[in-house]
C-alpha cells in the first residue's frame, strides 16, 4: 500500500510542474494578447521559433559554452577558496578578525557596484568569472565555517583517543559534519553565480557571451531575441541545478546515510 502511494506521488510531481509551466505560459500569452505589440511582449510561439533558430547556429552553442565556462570557473574558485578560508579562520582567530570584516562588506555590497568597479581593473572576458567568485565566496565561507563549528566535540575527542590522525579525522568526522552546509552553499551559490555572471556580461559586453546577446537585443529593440536569450538563461540555470541536486543526493547517500544508520 505504501509502495503504491509513493509511486503515485512520484507521478504527480512532474504533472504538477507541467501544469504550473502551462499556467505561466498562459499568463504570458494573455499579456501578449492584451498588449498585442511584439516589441513590448512577444508571443510564446515567436520566442520558441526564435530559440529553435538560435539552436541551429554554431555561434549560439559557443556563446552558451563560453558563458558557462567563465561563470563555472568563478564558482569553482569560490568553493575552493571559501572552504580553505573557513578552515583557516576557524583554526586561527587572527585570520578571522582580518577576513570577517572584508567578507561582510562584500556580502552587503550590491553586485552592480562590484561589476562597475571591476570594469576599471579587469578585462571584460574575465569580468563574469571575477564577479561570480566574489559573490559566492562569502556565502561558502560562512556556511563551511558554521559547519566546522557544529562538529560533534565528543566525536573529535574519540578521534584523539583512538589516534585517528589528521586525514582520518577530516574524512570521517569533519567531512560529514560540514557536507550539508557546503551543499547548501553550493545550491544557493550556483544561482547567485549564474545571475551575477550574466549581469557582469551585460555590463562588460565581452565576445561570445549570453549577457552580450541580451544587451544587444535590448539596444536594437529585438524583444523576441531578448526573451529567447532570457529563456536560455533560465533553462541553463534549471539544468545546472538538476545536475547539482543529483550529485548532492549521491554524496548524501554515500557519506551521510551510512553514518546515520551506524549511529542508529
Amino acid at each position: 500500500m505504501m509502495h503504491s502511494t509513493t509511486s503515485s506521488s512520484h507521478i504527480k510531481k512532474p504533472v504538477k510542474k507541467l501544469l504550473a509551466a502551462c499556467f505561466w505560459l498562459g499568463i504570458w500569452y494573455a499579456a501578449y494578447l492584451a498588449v498585442h505589440q511584439e516589441i513590448l511582449i512577444p508571443s510564446p510561439a515567436a520566442v520558441l521559433v526564435r530559440l529553435g533558430e538560435l539552436c541551429l547556429q554554431g555561434d549560439f552553442w559557443r556563446t552558451v559554452g563560453f558563458s558557462f565556462l567563465r561563470i563555472f570557473c568563478g564558482l569553482l574558485a569560490a568553493l575552493l577558496c571559501g572552504v580553505a578560508l573557513a578552515a583557516l579562520t576557524f583554526r586561527f582567530s587572527l585570520f578571522y578578525e582580518l577576513f570577517h570584516p572584508l567578507l561582510s562588506v562584500i556580502k552587503a555590497t550590491p553586485v552592480a557596484s562590484f561589476i562597475i568597479l571591476a570594469l576599471v581593473w579587469i578585462k571584460t572576458p574575465y569580468l563574469s568569472t571575477f564577479t561570480s567568485f566574489l559573490m559566492v565566496l562569502p556565502m561558502v565561507w560562512e556556511n563551511v565555517y558554521t559547519g566546522i563549528g557544529q562538529t560533534d566535540r565528543q566525536l573529535l575527542e574519540m578521534a584523539r583517543v583512538f589516534r585517528f590522525g589528521t586525514g582520518k579525522t577530516l574524512l570521517h568526522i569533519y567531512f560529514p559534519s560540514v557536507l550539508p552546509y557546503f551543499l547548501s552553499a553550493c545550491m544557493t551559490g550556483m544561482g547567485l553565480a549564474w545571475k551575477a555572471g550574466i549581469a557582469a556580461e551585460v555590463l562588460g559586453v565581452p565576445k561570445l557571451a549570453i549577457g552580450t546577446e541580451i544587451y544587444q537585443s535590448k539596444i536594437y529593440l529585438e524583444t523576441v531575441d531578448l526573451f529567447a536569450w532570457t529563456v536560455v538563461v533560465v533553462i541553463m540555470s534549471m539544468l545546472i541545478e538538476a545536475v547539482f541536486q543529483h550529485a548532492a543526493r549521491r554524496l548524501n547517500r554515500r557519506y551521510l546515510i551510512p553514518a546515520a544508520k551506524g549511529d542508529a
